[in-house]
């Protein structure tokens, strides 16, 4: 269904734009329909640039990004609206996407003058209604509200039901629980679960290894714009091979360990890896991805031929 492939973004910086940054390098995966793809990495490693290209909210310095066989890249806006009535995203901060002095029934009302116009009232409220109902929230208790009455989680699922209106199949979910409260989190991403046996396609946006571990059938480790690992989530989280995935694994934090023990076991798994990156005779440049099992990839994260490894400070 979605196909990113040689994905690259480069912001121009400084003073008149004289500098640049290059934030997404070489990226490609698919996402097929019902599945649920992470992109998981620090800030600055490139995932939400990522999802908002794929959105075309921003445009893309190189590579391409093709929904069912057509690109997307180089849609005019008109054409643009097709692929919004099958593509859609939902982004962190849901009090963000509400104008305060408006009901959030102006979300909806937008979307019916845009996409379903020759509707009729009666319809339109049926349809509404059963998409708001499907996110698990009455309509009586939220429509005809201000955003400030509604909780978080509320408003999260309200943009949902938004997406679900247009019948979609990509869902870009960028770090859509991250300000919601633990137990607001697990309805949405139990949603999610549900509207992937649906059908649906997500890509999800995450810093959260245990969320990508909950809810993803495969994962991508970014780091500073590049895949470094990448494959079934199984197979990634349960033996990573890349320095920087076991690095980040080593970080959630454990129910049933110490703050102690945990230093000491990290401290450990440091010593471990210290000399050359086990990765450094794979070509630099490039994708630099192998792979090493079926369904899982790893490969250096030098960014060129002379460019010091990140971790150990050599060169590849």
């Amino acid at each position: 269904m979605l196909r990113v492939r040689n994905l690259d973004k480069t912001y121009k910086i400084g003073t008149f734009g004289t500098g640049s940054l290059r934030a997404v390098r070489d990226v490609s995966f698919d996402v097929a329909r019902g599945e649920v793809v992470s992109l998981i990495g620090e800030s600055g490693s490139g995932k939400s640039t990522i999802g908002k290209m794929v959105l075309r909210l921003i445009s893309t310095t190189a590579g391409s990004i093709e929904f069912d066989g057509t690109e997307i890249t180089g849609l005019e806006r008109g054409k643009l609206r097709g692929y919004y009535r099958r593509a859609q995203g939902v982004f962190q901060d849901p009090f963000s996407s509400y104008n305060p002095i408006f009901k959030v029934d102006r979300v909806f009302d937008t979307l019916r003058g845009s996409y379903f116009p020759t509707l009729s009232r009666a319809d339109w409220q049926d349809r509404l209604h059963s998409a708001i109902t499907s996110v698990s929230l009455e309509p009586a208790a939220v429509l005809g509200k201000y955003p400030h009455q509604l909780s978080g989680g509320q408003l999260q699922r309200l943009l949902i039901a938004r997406a679900l209106l247009l019948d979609i199949e990509l869902l870009v979910a960028d770090e859509i629980i991250s300000m919601l409260d633990a137990s607001t989190r697990i309805d949405v991403l139990n949603l999610l679960g549900e509207l992937r046996a649906k059908g649906l396609g997500i890509l999800f946006v995450t810093h959260d290894l245990s969320l990508g571990n909950y809810v993803s059938d495969r994962v991508i480790i970014l780091y500073q714009g590049r895949i470094v690992e990448s494959g079934l989530t199984a197979k990634v989280f349960g033996d990573p091979l890349h320095p920087y995935t076991r690095r980040l694994l080593a970080s959630v934090p454990q129910l049933d360990a110490k703050w102690e023990d945990v230093e000491a076991s990290q401290a450990a798994r440091d010593a471990a890896l210290e000399g050359r990156c086990p990765f450094h005779e794979q070509p630099a440049g490039g994708t630099g991805l192998v792979e090493a099992d079926d369904g899982h990839q790893v490969g250096c994260f030098a960014m060129s031929a002379t460019d010091p490894c990140p971790m150990t400070g050599d060169h590849p």
